[in-house]
C-alpha cells in the first residue's frame, strides 16, 4: 500500500496525488508552510489525511520554536495553528487535529520546551497509527452490509489515499472482498479535479477488487437499469444532526439512490463528525479556482474569461443517509448526537446488518 503521508527523519514526505496516477513523487516537508502548501494545493487531500497532515505540521512548526516557558512555546504556536486552520475551511479534521494537540499540551505543561517538542512528533505519529485502525473498524462494521456479488458505486476518493490507510469509504469493500464477497466497484470520475478518475480507480485496482469507471451522469441511468446495489462515500464533515459535507455531486447521487431504493451509506470516522455544529447549513463550503473547470491537465475546455462556479463541497441531508458506518458501529443519522452522551448503551442504537 502506497503511505500518504509519514514522519521520515526530521521531515515530513507527502505523496503529492496531483500526479497521480501517472507518477508517484513524494514532497519533503521541512516546515508547517510546506504542509500547508501541500493541502492547499491538494498534493494531500481527504478529510482525516489532512487531519494528520495538520498535525504533522503543528510537530514541524513547533521544532522552529525557542522558548524558555510552557506559555512562551503555545504562544508561539498560535501562527501554526492559524496557518494550517486556514487552508481548508470544510474538513473539520484540521480543526479536530488542531483541538486535540492544544489539549494534549496543556496536559503535559509540566514538561521542559525541548520534551514537548518530541512529544507533538510522537503525538502526531499516533494520530497516523489511530487512524489506520480506525479506517479498519469502520471496514469491519460496513462489511456487514455488503453482500456477496454486490454492485457498489462510490463518489470521489475516500480510499487510503485520504487517509492514513485502509480508506473510510473503501475500507468495508476491502474487508468484503478479504471474506471471499464477490464484489464490483463502480466509481464515478469526480469532476473536476477527478479524484474517481485518477485516484479511486488506481487504489481499486492496485488492491485486485474490480473496478468500472463511469462520468458523473452516468449514475442515475445505472441505477434505473439497476446496476447499483448500494452507494458508499466518505465525509469531510458531518454535523450533530446527520447532515453530510462530502466532495460537490454527492447530493446528486444520495438523491438518485433515494428515488431508485438504493442505500446511501456515509463511511465517518467520529473525527469527521462534528458535534458542536447542529446542520449542515452552518457548514462552510470551499469554492476552488475557476481554472480547475475550464481547463483539464492544463488543456482549455471553456471559453476564455466564461464565468464559473466551482464548490468544492455540497451538504446531503441526513434524510438521505441510510446510516453511518463508523470505528464504534453503525447509526441512524438521528442517533449521532447520541454518541457525545457519557455512558450510553451503544448496541442499543447500533444498526444491524441487511
Amino acid at each position: 500500500m502506497v503511505k500518504t503521508i509519514e514522519w521520515k527523519g526530521n521531515k515530513v514526505m507527502m505523496l503529492d496525488q496531483s500526479r497521480l496516477p501517472h507518477e508517484v513523487v513524494y514532497v519533503e516537508c521541512a516546515d508547517y508552510h510546506k504542509i500547508a502548501e501541500g493541502i492547499k494545493k491538494l498534493w494531500i487531500r481527504g478529510a482525516p489525511a489532512i487531519g494528520i497532515a495538520a498535525a504533522m505540521g503543528i510537530a514541524l512548526g513547533a521544532q522552529e520554536i525557542s522558548a524558555s516557558s510552557f506559555d512562551e512555546f503555545v504562544e508561539g504556536m498560535q501562527p501554526v495553528f492559524n496557518t494550517l486552520l486556514g487552508t481548508r475551511p470544510t474538513a473539520v479534521n484540521i480543526q479536530w487535529a488542531v483541538v486535540r494537540i492544544k489539549k494534549f499540551l496543556q496536559n503535559h505543561n509540566r514538561e521542559s520546551i525541548d520534551k514537548l517538542k518530541k512529544m507533538l512528533i510522537d503525538e502526531s505519529n499516533r494520530i497516523l497509527d489511530e487512524d489506520i485502525a480506525v479506517n479498519r473498524a469502520i471496514g469491519e462494521w460496513g462489511a456487514q452490509f455488503i453482500k456477496d456479488g454486490d454492485t457498489i458505486l462510490t463518489h470521489c476518493n475516500a480510499g487510503s489515499l485520504a487517509t492514513g490507510g485502509y480508506g473510510t469509504a473503501t475500507a468495508p469493500m476491502l474487508v468484503a472482498k478479504e471474506q471471499g464477497k464477490q464484489i464490483h466497484v463502480i466509481s464515478d470520475e469526480t469532476r473536476p479535479v477527478m479524484q474517481g478518475a485518477r485516484l479511486t480507480s488506481w487504489e481499486l485496482m492496485q488492491s485486485g477488487i474490480p473496478v468500472t469507471l463511469i462520468t458523473d451522469n452516468t449514475a442515475g441511468a445505472l441505477m434505473k437499469k439497476g446496476m447499483i446495489d448500494l452507494t458508499i462515500v466518505g465525509t469531510d464533515r458531518t454535523t450533530r444532526n446527520g447532515d453530510v459535507a462530502n466532495k460537490i455531486g454527492t447530493y446528486t447521487v444520495a438523491v438518485l439512490c433515494k428515488e431508485h431504493g438504493i442505500p446511501f451509506y456515509v463511511a465517518a470516522p467520529m473525527s469527521s463528525i462534528d458535534f458542536d455544529m447542529p446542520s449542515g447549513d452552518m457548514i462552510p463550503i470551499e469554492e476552488r479556482s475557476p481554472d480547475e473547470v475550464r481547463t483539464i491537465n492544463g488543456h482549455k475546455v471553456a471559453p476564455e474569461g466564461v464565468n464559473v462556479i466551482n464548490l468544492a463541497f455540497d451538504v446531503t441531508p441526513a434524510k438521505y443517509v441510510s446510516a453511518f458506518f463508523t470505528e464504534k458501529g453503525v447509526f441512524n443519522p438521528g442517533d449521532l448526537k447520541k454518541l457525545v452522551r457519557e455512558g450510553i448503551n451503544l448496541d442499543s442504537i447500533r444498526l444491524r446488518s441487511l
